[in-house]
């Protein structure tokens, strides 16, 4: 099952962290929901997921500033008790030290942050569900073209990275060469990053690697994508009957989600980098709801029936 160090999601957010002292390298997150800690504040912990980080806003907060202080020293150890990954403060609220002081006994850090509850909260479960999303790592070449997410994949030498460059020096950006991990965020979207190791580099046979951010600009590069095409270069073949009208869309398939996949023949003389913003951009054109394939059948359709009358 994914998971993602504590560190990573402080280092992320900007959290203040009010206890040093927790290691946090032995703490990770494998829930990308978080949770309000209302109900549980009064004493209720049935049906408590204690493995979702517990934010507490302006509500729980003043709620807590009203209780008795005994009865709120045996709420903190009940939820303490439930061993939660962490607490966070919105708003920059500050907890009690009586807090802080169990919270570091029980290994259990608290931050505090200066956003608002509600966009804290969106913000987090937005980069969980990216972060915690079932992933692969596949070969190929990922490039926003136009806005559009295309993945370039072929065999090993046919020309992938060479096309890329060639999009990125048109104004394109590279988001992953060679490696392309694969994040299935919901049942319709797929997102693409580069590893740690290679992001921003490209191999390019003969020359070796190349930094694009370095020599393109920031401009040239981006972290993720989603990936909404699928381009397939492989050698021409004279004997294999090609798609020429494109009226039915093929498919292939990523962690269950499938993307629309192009089958591109390569032989000299092809500008693949054209060929490539072509279908970006009748890709977009399709998901605005006009085909150029359709159309071209119905003007047939409508000659033929001309000439029959």
């Amino acid at each position: 099952m994914p998971r993602i160090e504590m560190s990573k999601l402080v280092e992320k957010m900007d959290l203040k962290n009010l206890t040093p002292d927790v290691d946090l390298s032995g703490i990770y997150l494998e829930e990308p929901e978080v949770n309000r800690p209302a109900l549980q504040l009064t004493g209720y912990f049935d049906h408590f997921d204690n493995q979702r980080i517990q934010i507490i806003g302006y509500v729980e907060y003043t709620f807590l500033e009203r209780m008795d202080p005994e009865e709120k020293e045996r709420i903190y150890d009940q939820l303490l008790a439930c061993r939660i990954p962490c607490l966070i403060f919105c708003r920059n609220m500050r907890p009690d030290k009586i807090l802080v002081e169990k919270a570091e006994k029980a290994d259990i850090p608290v931050f505090i942050t200066e956003k608002v509850t509600s966009a804290f909260m969106a913000e987090v479960i937005r980069w969980l569900n990216v972060q915690l999303a079932p992933c692969i790592s596949i070969h190929g070449v990922l490039v926003d073209v136009y806005g559009v997410g295309v993945l370039i994949t072929g065999e090993s030498g046919i020309g992938k990275s060479e096309a890329a460059l060639e999009l990125i020096k048109r104004g394109h950006r590279l988001v992953s060469d060679d490696v392309v991990e694969i994040r299935r965020v919901s049942d319709d979207t797929l997102v693409g990053t580069a590893p740690d190791i290679t992001r921003h580099f490209i191999e390019l046979r003969g020359i070796g690697i190349v930094d694009v951010k370095t020599l393109f600009g920031v401009l040239s590069v981006r972290e993720t994508q989603n990936i909404d095409l699928v381009i397939r270069l492989e050698d021409w073949n004279r004997e294999k009957a090609y798609e020429r009208l494109g009226l039915e869309e093929e498919y292939t398939e990523f962690l269950g989600n499938k993307v629309v996949c192009h089958q591109l023949p390569i032989r000299p003389g092809r500008n693949l980098a054209i060929i490539v913003e072509t279908a970006a951009i009748n890709h977009r054109q399709k998901q605005m709801g006009y085909n150029a394939a359709q159309e071209l059948y119905k003007r047939v359709e409508e000659s033929m029936t001309k000439k029959g009358k």
